[in-house]
Protein backbone atom coordinates (compact mmCIF):
# COMPACT_ATOMS: atom_id res chain seq x y z
CA UNK A 1 0.00 0.00 0.00
CA UNK A 2 1.43 3.35 -1.07
CA UNK A 3 3.17 5.35 1.69
CA UNK A 4 1.77 3.07 4.41
CA UNK A 5 5.01 3.25 6.39
CA UNK A 6 4.47 7.02 6.71
CA UNK A 7 1.39 6.41 8.85
CA UNK A 8 1.95 3.00 10.43
CA UNK A 9 4.55 1.99 12.99
CA UNK A 10 4.63 -1.59 14.26
CA UNK A 11 6.40 -2.22 17.57
CA UNK A 12 9.45 -4.48 17.20
CA UNK A 13 8.16 -7.49 19.16
CA UNK A 14 4.82 -7.32 17.35
CA UNK A 15 6.49 -7.04 13.95
CA UNK A 16 8.78 -9.99 14.67
CA UNK A 17 5.82 -12.12 15.78
CA UNK A 18 3.78 -11.24 12.67
CA UNK A 19 6.67 -12.01 10.33
CA UNK A 20 7.33 -15.32 12.13
CA UNK A 21 3.67 -16.34 11.90
CA UNK A 22 3.26 -16.37 15.68
CA UNK A 23 0.10 -15.58 17.64
CA UNK A 24 -0.65 -11.87 17.90
CA UNK A 25 -3.71 -10.25 19.48
CA UNK A 26 -4.81 -6.70 18.70
CA UNK A 27 -6.27 -4.58 21.51
CA UNK A 28 -8.16 -1.29 21.25
CA UNK A 29 -7.32 1.97 23.00
CA UNK A 30 -10.73 3.65 23.31
CA UNK A 31 -11.23 1.62 26.47
CA UNK A 32 -8.08 3.36 27.80
CA UNK A 33 -8.88 6.93 26.75
CA UNK A 34 -12.67 7.00 26.92
CA UNK A 35 -13.96 3.77 28.45
CA UNK A 36 -12.65 3.67 32.03
CA UNK A 37 -11.64 6.20 34.71
CA UNK A 38 -8.01 6.92 35.54
CA UNK A 39 -6.00 5.08 36.87
CA UNK A 40 -8.12 1.93 36.41
CA UNK A 41 -7.90 2.37 32.62
CA UNK A 42 -4.12 2.13 32.56
CA UNK A 43 -3.97 -0.68 35.13
CA UNK A 44 -6.50 -2.71 33.13
CA UNK A 45 -4.77 -2.12 29.78
CA UNK A 46 -1.43 -3.34 31.15
CA UNK A 47 -3.07 -6.28 32.90
CA UNK A 48 -4.81 -7.38 29.69
CA UNK A 49 -1.49 -7.27 27.84
CA UNK A 50 0.03 -9.50 30.55
CA UNK A 51 -2.87 -11.97 30.24
CA UNK A 52 -2.28 -12.19 26.48
CA UNK A 53 1.41 -12.92 27.08
CA UNK A 54 0.68 -15.50 29.79
CA UNK A 55 -1.53 -17.34 27.30
CA UNK A 56 1.17 -17.57 24.65
CA UNK A 57 0.46 -14.64 22.34
CA UNK A 58 1.91 -11.19 21.71
CA UNK A 59 -0.32 -8.22 22.60
CA UNK A 60 -0.59 -5.29 20.19
CA UNK A 61 -2.49 -2.40 21.75
CA UNK A 62 -3.31 0.06 18.98
CA UNK A 63 -3.53 3.84 19.20
CA UNK A 64 -2.44 7.02 17.44
CA UNK A 65 0.35 9.27 18.70
CA UNK A 66 1.25 12.50 16.86
CA UNK A 67 -0.59 11.39 13.74
CA UNK A 68 1.02 7.95 13.53
CA UNK A 69 -0.82 4.65 13.99
CA UNK A 70 1.05 2.64 16.60
CA UNK A 71 0.49 -1.10 16.43
CA UNK A 72 1.84 -2.06 19.82
CA UNK A 73 1.95 0.78 22.32
CA UNK A 74 4.70 1.16 24.91
CA UNK A 75 3.77 1.46 28.59
CA UNK A 76 4.52 5.17 28.40
CA UNK A 77 2.24 5.60 25.39
CA UNK A 78 -0.58 3.72 27.14
CA UNK A 79 -0.17 6.00 30.16
CA UNK A 80 -0.22 9.06 27.90
CA UNK A 81 -3.48 8.04 26.20
CA UNK A 82 -4.97 7.21 29.59
CA UNK A 83 -4.17 10.64 31.06
CA UNK A 84 -4.41 13.10 28.15
CA UNK A 85 -7.51 15.19 27.46
CA UNK A 86 -6.48 15.65 23.82
CA UNK A 87 -7.22 12.16 22.53
CA UNK A 88 -9.74 11.84 19.67
CA UNK A 89 -12.03 8.81 19.47
CA UNK A 90 -11.03 7.35 16.08
CA UNK A 91 -13.23 5.28 13.80
CA UNK A 92 -12.95 4.92 10.00
CA UNK A 93 -14.11 8.47 9.23
CA UNK A 94 -11.61 10.04 11.64
CA UNK A 95 -8.32 8.52 10.43
CA UNK A 96 -7.56 10.98 7.60
CA UNK A 97 -8.01 14.07 9.76
CA UNK A 98 -6.27 12.76 12.86
CA UNK A 99 -3.29 11.51 10.86
CA UNK A 100 -2.98 14.56 8.61
CA UNK A 101 -3.23 16.96 11.55
CA UNK A 102 -0.79 14.84 13.60
CA UNK A 103 -3.19 14.49 16.51
CA UNK A 104 -3.52 11.79 19.16
CA UNK A 105 -6.23 9.16 18.86
CA UNK A 106 -7.73 6.15 20.59
CA UNK A 107 -9.10 3.56 18.20
CA UNK A 108 -12.64 2.20 18.47
CA UNK A 109 -13.54 -1.36 17.51
CA UNK A 110 -13.82 -0.27 13.88
CA UNK A 111 -10.62 1.78 14.04
CA UNK A 112 -8.68 -1.05 15.65
CA UNK A 113 -9.92 -3.54 13.05
CA UNK A 114 -8.64 -1.27 10.28
CA UNK A 115 -5.20 -0.86 11.88
CA UNK A 116 -4.93 -4.56 12.74
CA UNK A 117 -5.77 -5.49 9.16
CA UNK A 118 -3.15 -3.06 7.82
CA UNK A 119 -0.57 -4.71 10.07
CA UNK A 120 -1.61 -8.27 9.21
CA UNK A 121 -3.20 -9.17 12.56
CA UNK A 122 -6.32 -11.36 12.33
CA UNK A 123 -7.40 -11.69 15.99
CA UNK A 124 -8.72 -8.77 18.04
CA UNK A 125 -9.93 -8.76 21.65
CA UNK A 126 -12.28 -6.10 23.01
CA UNK A 127 -15.06 -5.73 25.58
CA UNK A 128 -18.16 -5.44 23.44
CA UNK A 129 -18.92 -4.25 19.91
CA UNK A 130 -21.14 -1.36 18.93
CA UNK A 131 -24.35 -1.91 17.01
CA UNK A 132 -27.83 -0.56 16.38
CA UNK A 133 -28.83 1.85 19.12
CA UNK A 134 -32.24 1.73 20.75
CA UNK A 135 -34.57 4.05 18.86
CA UNK A 136 -32.46 3.84 15.70
CA UNK A 137 -35.65 3.72 13.61
CA UNK A 138 -35.88 7.45 14.41
CA UNK A 139 -32.26 8.48 14.94
CA UNK A 140 -30.51 6.15 12.42
CA UNK A 141 -27.80 5.74 15.08
CA UNK A 142 -25.89 2.63 14.00
CA UNK A 143 -22.28 2.01 15.03
CA UNK A 144 -19.59 1.98 12.35
CA UNK A 145 -18.38 -1.24 14.01
CA UNK A 146 -21.01 -3.18 12.07
CA UNK A 147 -19.90 -1.79 8.70
CA UNK A 148 -16.31 -2.65 9.60
CA UNK A 149 -17.25 -6.21 10.48
CA UNK A 150 -18.85 -6.41 7.05
CA UNK A 151 -15.72 -5.42 5.14
CA UNK A 152 -12.58 -6.05 7.25
CA UNK A 153 -11.30 -9.59 7.73
CA UNK A 154 -10.50 -9.62 11.44
CA UNK A 155 -12.06 -11.86 14.09
CA UNK A 156 -13.41 -9.91 17.06
CA UNK A 157 -13.66 -11.63 20.45
CA UNK A 158 -16.18 -9.75 22.59
CA UNK A 159 -18.82 -10.33 25.25
CA UNK A 160 -21.44 -9.82 22.56
CA UNK A 161 -22.74 -6.35 21.70
CA UNK A 162 -23.01 -3.70 24.38
CA UNK A 163 -26.30 -4.14 26.25
CA UNK A 164 -27.15 -0.46 25.84
CA UNK A 165 -28.02 -1.38 22.22
CA UNK A 166 -30.98 -2.96 20.45
CA UNK A 167 -29.56 -6.48 20.31
CA UNK A 168 -32.23 -7.87 18.01
CA UNK A 169 -31.70 -5.20 15.36
CA UNK A 170 -27.93 -5.51 15.75
CA UNK A 171 -28.16 -9.23 14.95
CA UNK A 172 -30.41 -8.50 11.95
CA UNK A 173 -27.85 -6.03 10.61
CA UNK A 174 -24.99 -8.49 11.06
CA UNK A 175 -27.00 -11.17 9.25
CA UNK A 176 -27.60 -8.79 6.34
CA UNK A 177 -23.88 -8.06 6.20
CA UNK A 178 -23.00 -11.77 6.18
CA UNK A 179 -21.08 -11.57 9.46
CA UNK A 180 -21.12 -14.87 11.40
CA UNK A 181 -22.03 -14.43 15.07
CA UNK A 182 -20.43 -17.39 16.83
CA UNK A 183 -21.06 -18.20 20.49
CA UNK A 184 -17.97 -19.41 22.33
CA UNK A 185 -19.19 -22.43 24.30
CA UNK A 186 -22.68 -20.94 24.27
CA UNK A 187 -25.67 -20.97 21.93
CA UNK A 188 -27.05 -17.71 23.30
CA UNK A 189 -25.77 -14.24 22.52
CA UNK A 190 -24.24 -12.73 25.65
CA UNK A 191 -25.33 -9.18 26.41
CA UNK A 192 -22.06 -7.64 27.64
CA UNK A 193 -22.76 -7.36 31.39
CA UNK A 194 -25.05 -10.42 31.21
CA UNK A 195 -24.58 -13.98 30.00
CA UNK A 196 -28.12 -14.10 28.62
CA UNK A 197 -30.02 -11.93 26.16
CA UNK A 198 -32.82 -14.13 24.83
CA UNK A 199 -31.23 -14.11 21.36
CA UNK A 200 -29.38 -16.97 19.72
CA UNK A 201 -25.97 -16.90 18.05
CA UNK A 202 -25.69 -18.28 14.52
CA UNK A 203 -23.48 -21.19 15.57
CA UNK A 204 -21.74 -22.49 18.67
CA UNK A 205 -17.96 -22.84 19.01
CA UNK A 206 -16.48 -25.53 21.22
CA UNK A 207 -12.78 -24.71 21.54
CA UNK A 208 -9.93 -22.62 20.04
CA UNK A 209 -9.09 -25.22 17.36
CA UNK A 210 -12.70 -25.40 16.19
CA UNK A 211 -12.75 -21.59 16.02
CA UNK A 212 -9.50 -21.42 14.07
CA UNK A 213 -10.77 -23.96 11.52
CA UNK A 214 -13.85 -21.83 10.87
CA UNK A 215 -11.85 -18.61 10.49
CA UNK A 216 -9.43 -20.29 8.09
CA UNK A 217 -12.26 -21.75 5.99
CA UNK A 218 -13.96 -18.34 5.70
CA UNK A 219 -10.88 -16.45 4.62
CA UNK A 220 -9.48 -19.28 2.45
CA UNK A 221 -12.67 -18.98 0.40
CA UNK A 222 -12.09 -15.27 -0.07
CA UNK A 223 -15.18 -14.39 1.98
CA UNK A 224 -14.11 -10.94 3.10
CA UNK A 225 -15.27 -9.48 6.37
CA UNK A 226 -14.98 -10.18 10.05
CA UNK A 227 -16.39 -12.68 12.50
CA UNK A 228 -17.94 -11.84 15.86
CA UNK A 229 -16.94 -14.40 18.49
CA UNK A 230 -19.30 -13.88 21.42
CA UNK A 231 -17.73 -14.96 24.72
CA UNK A 232 -19.91 -14.63 27.84
CA UNK A 233 -18.76 -12.79 30.97
CA UNK A 234 -17.84 -15.21 33.80
CA UNK A 235 -20.96 -16.20 35.72
CA UNK A 236 -19.55 -14.95 39.03
CA UNK A 237 -19.28 -11.39 37.68
CA UNK A 238 -22.38 -11.01 35.52
CA UNK A 239 -25.25 -8.62 36.17
CA UNK A 240 -28.63 -10.15 35.37
CA UNK A 241 -30.11 -8.70 32.17
CA UNK A 242 -33.36 -7.60 33.82
CA UNK A 243 -31.39 -5.73 36.49
CA UNK A 244 -28.95 -3.97 34.17
CA UNK A 245 -31.66 -3.18 31.62
CA UNK A 246 -33.50 -1.08 34.22
CA UNK A 247 -30.30 0.93 34.80
CA UNK A 248 -29.76 1.30 31.06
CA UNK A 249 -33.27 2.68 30.58
CA UNK A 250 -32.59 5.26 33.27
CA UNK A 251 -29.31 6.31 31.63
CA UNK A 252 -30.96 6.48 28.20
CA UNK A 253 -33.67 8.77 29.56
CA UNK A 254 -31.03 11.08 31.01
CA UNK A 255 -29.12 11.11 27.71
CA UNK A 256 -32.26 12.07 25.84
CA UNK A 257 -33.08 14.79 28.36
CA UNK A 258 -29.57 16.24 27.97
CA UNK A 259 -29.59 15.80 24.15
CA UNK A 260 -26.50 13.59 24.21
CA UNK A 261 -26.10 11.63 20.98
CA UNK A 262 -23.66 10.48 18.29
CA UNK A 263 -20.15 9.50 19.34
CA UNK A 264 -20.70 11.00 22.81
CA UNK A 265 -23.63 8.71 23.62
CA UNK A 266 -21.86 5.43 24.39
CA UNK A 267 -19.21 6.95 26.73
CA UNK A 268 -21.96 8.86 28.56
CA UNK A 269 -24.14 5.78 28.98
CA UNK A 270 -21.29 3.55 30.20
CA UNK A 271 -20.14 6.19 32.68
CA UNK A 272 -23.67 6.88 33.94
CA UNK A 273 -24.42 3.15 34.32
CA UNK A 274 -21.23 2.81 36.38
CA UNK A 275 -22.50 5.54 38.70
CA UNK A 276 -26.01 4.07 38.95
CA UNK A 277 -24.68 0.57 39.74
CA UNK A 278 -22.21 1.85 42.33
CA UNK A 279 -19.25 0.70 40.28
CA UNK A 280 -20.50 -2.87 39.72
CA UNK A 281 -20.74 -2.37 35.94
CA UNK A 282 -17.06 -1.33 35.80
CA UNK A 283 -16.03 -4.47 37.72
CA UNK A 284 -18.05 -6.58 35.30
CA UNK A 285 -16.54 -4.75 32.32
CA UNK A 286 -13.01 -5.49 33.53
CA UNK A 287 -13.88 -9.14 34.23
CA UNK A 288 -15.29 -9.74 30.76
CA UNK A 289 -12.28 -8.12 29.05
CA UNK A 290 -9.94 -10.35 31.07
CA UNK A 291 -11.95 -13.39 30.04
CA UNK A 292 -11.96 -12.31 26.39
CA UNK A 293 -8.17 -11.87 26.53
CA UNK A 294 -7.66 -15.47 27.67
CA UNK A 295 -9.94 -16.88 24.97
CA UNK A 296 -8.58 -14.52 22.30
CA UNK A 297 -4.97 -15.52 22.98
CA UNK A 298 -5.90 -19.20 22.80
CA UNK A 299 -7.70 -18.67 19.49
CA UNK A 300 -4.73 -16.67 18.14
CA UNK A 301 -2.40 -19.55 18.99
CA UNK A 302 -4.68 -22.09 17.34
CA UNK A 303 -5.05 -19.90 14.24
CA UNK A 304 -1.28 -19.35 13.97
CA UNK A 305 -0.87 -23.15 13.86
CA UNK A 306 -3.24 -23.35 10.87
CA UNK A 307 -1.40 -20.91 8.60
Amino acid sequence: MKNLEKYLEIKDDVKEAIEAGKAVVALESTIIAHGMPYPKNIETALEIEDIIRQNGAVPATIGIIDGQIKVGLTKEEIEFLGKSDEVVKVSRRDFPVVLAEKRHGATTVAGTMIAADLAGIKIFVTGGVGGVHRGAEKTFDVSADLEELKKTSVAVIAAGAKSILDLGLTLEKLETFGVPVLGYQTAELPAFYSRHSGYNCDYRLENPEHTADILKAKWDLGLEGGVLIANPVPESDEIEYSVINEKIEQALAEAKENEIKGKELTPFLLDRIKEITGGKSLETNISLVRNNAVVGAQIARAFANKI
